[in-house]
C-alpha cells in the first residue's frame, strides 16, 4: 500500500539547517515491526507515523521511532509532525493549538503565524531534578574532563528522557570541545540517561542567547543536530536556578553547527512554569512510500 511520505528540516529557517525528520501519513495497518523497519531504512534520527486520534480532544495520534526503538516523546518529531498535519489539512488549530496524542499523553502545540514564517512549539512534559553533583563526582568526572565549566553545577534532569546538563564557561570553549565519547557512553549506560547536554551563554550580537551541544552516549554515540526535548529539559533547569537568558522567559538556542547544521530553537518558560520548545520547519521531500 502506498502512503504519503514527507521529509523535513525542523528548527530550520531554510533547507539543510535543522534536524531532519521523516513523517509517514495514513499509517493505519502498520504494525510495530514494520514501523521499526521503515525507521531503520530512513536512517534519520526519528521517523513518525500519523494515525487518527483515539483520545478525546486530540487532533491526531503519533508514534515515534528512532532507527533502533520506539521513542515515547521527542521535541523535533513533535514539531515536525504538527507541520505535516497542518500542511496535509488533517487538522486545524483551535485557539491557536493542536493537540497531539502520543505515548506521553495528549500534549498541546502552539501555532503562531502562517506560511514560511510559521512557528510551532510543543509544551513538553514537566522535567524534574534527579540530582546535582560536584564536577569530581566519580560517575561524571571522566565524561566532562577537559570541559572548562561555568557557574552551575552538573545536574541530572528527567524530562521523559534523562540528560546530564553541564555548563561550559564560554561559547568558544563549547564550540571547540572534543567530547570524551567512551566516557559519555559509559555515563549514559550507567545512569540510564541520554548522555551530556553541554551549554554556554552566547557571545553578544549573534541573534541567539545560548549555544547547546547534545552528546548522546547510548544506545549509539552521536551529537544531536537539534534536540527539542534536551533543550526543554535545560530550560527547566535554568528556570529552577533563575538563570534564564532573554526576556519574559523567551530565548533562542543555536545548535548543530559542529555537525554540519545550523538550527535555531525557540524556548519559552511560561508563567505556569511549563516549557514550550519550537521553531520553524521546512519541507524538503514530499512524495509517497510503498512498503
Amino acid at each position: 500500500m502506498t502512503r504519503r511520505y514527507i521529509q523535513l528540516d525542523v528548527f530550520a529557517d531554510r533547507p539543510g539547517a535543522g534536524n531532519p525528520l521523516a513523517v509517514v501519513l495514513d499509517a493505519e495497518g502498520l504494525d510495530d515491526g514494520v514501523m521499526q523497519a521503515i525507521a531503520r531504512w530512513t536512517r534519520l534520527p526519528e521517523t513518525t507515523f500519523v494515525f487518527p486520534p483515539t483520545a478525546p480532544g486530540a487532533s491526531y495520534r503519533v508514534r515515534m521511532f528512532s532507527p533502533r526503538r520506539e521513542v515515547p516523546f521527542a521535541g523535533h518529531p513533535s514539531v515536525g509532525t504538527a507541520h505535516v498535519v497542518l500542511e496535509a489539512g488533517l487538522a486545524a488549530p483551535h485557539d491557536g493549538l493542536l493537540m497531539q496524542e502520543g505515548a506521553a499523553g495528549v500534549l498541546p502545540l502552539r501555532i503562531d503565524g502562517e506560511g514560511a514564517s510559521r512557528t510551532i512549539a510543543v509544551r513538553t512534559p514537566r522535567a524534574s531534578l534527579v540530582e546535582r553533583v560536584a564536577p569530581d563526582d566519580a560517575r561524571i568526572a571522566r565524561a566532562i574532563a577537559g570541559m572548562p565549566l561555568g557557574a552551575l553545577p552538573p545536574a541530572l534532569m528527567d524530562g521523559g528522557r534523562r540528560w546530564w546538563l553541564v555548563e561550559v564557561e564560554s561559547e568558544a570553549a563549547l564550540r571547540a570541545l572534543d567530547p570524551a565519547w567512551g566516557a559519555i557512553s559509559q555515563l549514559a549506560t550507567r545512569t540510564e540517561s541520554m548522555g551530556v547536554c553541554a551549554f554556554a551563554r552566547a557571545d553578544a550580537g549573534n541573534g541567539y542567547h545560548l549555544v547547546v551541544r547534545a552528546f548522546v552516549g547510548a544506545p549509539a554515540q552521536f551529537e544531536d543536530a537539534a534536540s527539542g526535548a534536551a533543550n526543554a529539559t535545560l530550560a527547566a533547569w535554568l528556570a529552577q536556578n533563575d538563570r534564564l537568558p532573554g526576556q519574559g522567559g523567551r530565548y533562542v538556542v543555536s545548535q548543530g553547527r559542529e555537525v554540519g547544521f545550523d538550527a535555531r530553537l525557540q524556548l519559552h518558560v511560561d508563567e505556569a512554569g511549563d516549557v514550550w520548545s519550537g521553531g520553524q520547519v521546512r519541507t524538503v521531500v514530499s512524495g509517497s512510500i510503498d512498503w
